[in-house]
């Protein structure tokens, strides 16, 4: 589906002072609809070759936007084990309802390459460097959130530290008990209502932006957590590979609207009170998990 964005302005007379109260008023009269279809080109980004991953299911191909922001350790060496093929063959071995989809080698046999097996976590990382852009509700689980360069994250301002949450779609890396046991080679999706529990206790390394849908429709895991009983019904990846590497002529053109923009400020305020025929009352407010966040294709 195409999609589109607007800027605060929107709805704000010339004569108007263009003050974040009448930008607030204004984008809370609209539709998101309205909001988006107001964009300007410069209000949208297209995704780093390097840090997007097609990752390629019988049922079609799903696309993957790294956070190096966050984890630059796990995201080089995601891309390293991308490179090397380690994910090519793999299988998807758990779909645990309402929670989580995971891929990967789970006996630990295949081989890594040049990548590491294990990592340091990447849990959190310092404040400085970093462009928060806050959201104005406040947070069950954290003293503020917002977004980074599209990413849903929390920070708190007093320890200096900030990181990425677990809403739908983020991608994690898993791990054993000990903190420094993961590193990329077990790969999972959030695919139900966000575990926002599970906030700096992983590391994050990521987000689907397109084809989230064939990760959450995938059959169910009966077994314990939600894996699979028997490799049977485990759907097997085609194929993994950075976008960088993939021709110009096989590449999706995708724009993802930027999250420190006034039409994404627009398009909050919209979702906060929304204005649609059917909404009799508007929530007044928003978590950072329940933020739309659009991707179109060119």
């Amino acid at each position: 589906m195409s999609m589109v964005a607007a800027c605060s302005s929107l709805a704000v007379p010339p004569d108007q002072p263009r003050t974040l109260a009448t930008s607030q008023a204004a984008a809370s009269k609209l539709t998101m609809d309205q909001v988006l279809s107001a964009s300007k080109p410069d209000d949208w980004r297209t995704p780093d070759p390097e840090n997007t991953i097609y990752l390629e299911l019988p049922g079609g191909l799903v696309v993957l936007e790294l956070a190096p922001q966050f984890a630059p350790r796990h995201t080089a060496n995601i891309r390293s084990l991308v490179r090397e093929h380690y994910f090519d063959g793999l299988p998807i071995v758990r779909m645990h309802d309402n929670y989580v989809v995971q891929w990967g080698d789970t006996e630990g046999k295949k081989p890594v390459g040049t990548a590491a097996r294990t990592l340091a976590p990447e849990f959190t990382r310092e404040l400085t460097g970093l462009a928060f852009h806050s959201l104005p509700d406040p947070d069950t689980y954290a003293p503020e959130t917002g977004f980074v360069d599209g990413f849903p994250a929390a920070r708190d301002r007093a320890s200096g530290q900030a990181w990425p949450v677990h809403c739908y779609a983020m991608l994690g890396a898993g791990r054993d008990v000990a903190a420094d046991s993961g590193g990329g080679t077990e790969l999972y999706v959030v695919t139900g209502h966000a575990p926002r529990h599970l906030d700096r206790n992983v590391s994050l390394a990521g987000r689907v932006i397109l084809g989230m849908e064939l990760l959450s429709a995938l059959p169910r895991g009966h077994g314990p957590l939600g894996f699979y009983e028997s490799p049977e019904q485990h759907t097997i990846i085609e194929r993994v590979r950075m976008m960088a590497d993939v021709p110009a002529t096989e590449r999706i053109a995708l724009e993802l609207l930027r999250t420190d923009t006034a039409t994404f400020d627009a398009l909050v305020e919209a979702r906060r009170n929304r204005s649609d025929d059917w909404f009799k009352v508007p929530a007044g407010r928003i978590e950072v998990c329940n933020v739309p966040l659009p991707v179109r294709v060119r």
